[in-house]
Order: structure tokens, then sequence, then C-alpha cells
């Protein structure tokens, strides 16, 4: 097994800044996985010997995509934030809510059935208001499952509702022209 540098600030570029430094250790036994674990606050990236420096690159920059996601959604607890929301507006409390990093044309979404919540993990950088307005209307959704008045009525109780639905269509229209803006809400 070799070591392929030392832990600096990232690898061929830098990692972001909010990131611990990066340390890429190739191995000759791994034939095609690629894992990563933080030691001693470093992110230690283990990867097949025979890839090449732009495969390596390619790599490093996808386990740090996931890797920051999830340090991102990490600091923004949303089980105290929802129990908080549904008290407040009078909604039910979800069985679960958590980060999604699947949901890439949806900002949150509602099995009423089980009551689980999903909020799309774009939304950690978001403004309080508006992950507290995504979360009002997923809670909504338990207790009316379509968009209808009665529905709509429950979703603006809340005083920053236009106000969030403004910015997130805004952030929709910023993240891909072609998503379609009354799709982003639709869960």
């Amino acid at each position: 097994m070799s070591t392929s540098g030392t832990p600096t600030a990232g690898f061929d570029g830098g990692a972001p800044p909010n990131l611990p430094p990066v340390r890429v250790i190739r191995s000759a036994r791994r034939k095609e996985s690629v894992s990563a674990r933080i030691s001693d606050g470093v992110l230690v990236v283990r990867i097949p010997d025979f890839l090449t420096k732009e495969e390596e690159h390619a790599m490093v920059s996808k386990v740090l995509g996931r890797f920051e996601e999830r340090w991102r959604c990490g600091h923004v607890p949303l089980e105290p934030r929802a129990r908080e929301l549904a008290a407040r507006f009078g909604l039910p409390e979800p069985r679960s809510i958590s980060w999604s990093s699947r949901q890439r044309l949806r900002w949150g979404s509602c099995s009423a059935g089980s009551g689980d919540i999903r909020i799309s993990s774009r939304l950690a950088d978001a403004p309080p208001w508006v992950l507290d307005h995504v979360i009002i209307h997923e809670l909504a959704h338990l207790v009316v499952a379509d968009h209808s008045p009665e529905f709509q009525a429950l979703v603006n109780r809340n005083p920053n509702a236009e106000r969030a639905e403004g910015y997130l269509l805004a952030l929709s229209d910023i993240g891909s022209r072609a998503q379609p803006s009354r799709q982003a809400l639709a869960s």
C-alpha cells in the first residue's frame, strides 16, 4: 500500500474551506471500491492503486461532495425544528423527518400514510425561514394529502409562506432553467 501525499487543505485544487484536509491512500489490494472516513480530523480516502491521477481526482471529488453534503446537513437538526413548528402552527408531528440527497426536483416529500418526511439536502444552506416553510408544507400534508384550498390554508398559517415560496422559485430558476417551477414544492 502506498500513500499519495500527506494531509493537506485538499487535493489538486483544494477542498472547500469548511471541510477537513484530505489524504489519499492507494492500495494494490483494493480492486474496485473507494472508501472514506474521518481519522484525526483528516478525511482519509482509500482508492485502488491502478487509478490514474484523473480518476483519482474524480473519485475524491465525488467523495468530497457527498461528505460536504452530509456535513452541512448534520449541522441542521430537523426533528426538534419539526416538533416546534408542528406545535406553533397546530400541525401533527411527523413520525420521522430526515435529509435526502436524492431529491433533486422537490424541496420535500411526505408519506402521509407512514408520517415520514424527507427534506432535500439542497436546503441545508437556505435561510431558516425558507427551511421552516418547506417543513410546514410537508407537515400540512400529514393533514391534507393534496394541494387543495384547505391545504393552502394550513400552509398559509406561516406568515413567511409567500416570501419563502418566492425564494424557492428563484432558487429553482437559478438551479435549472428547465425545471418546472410549480414542481418545486409539489409533494
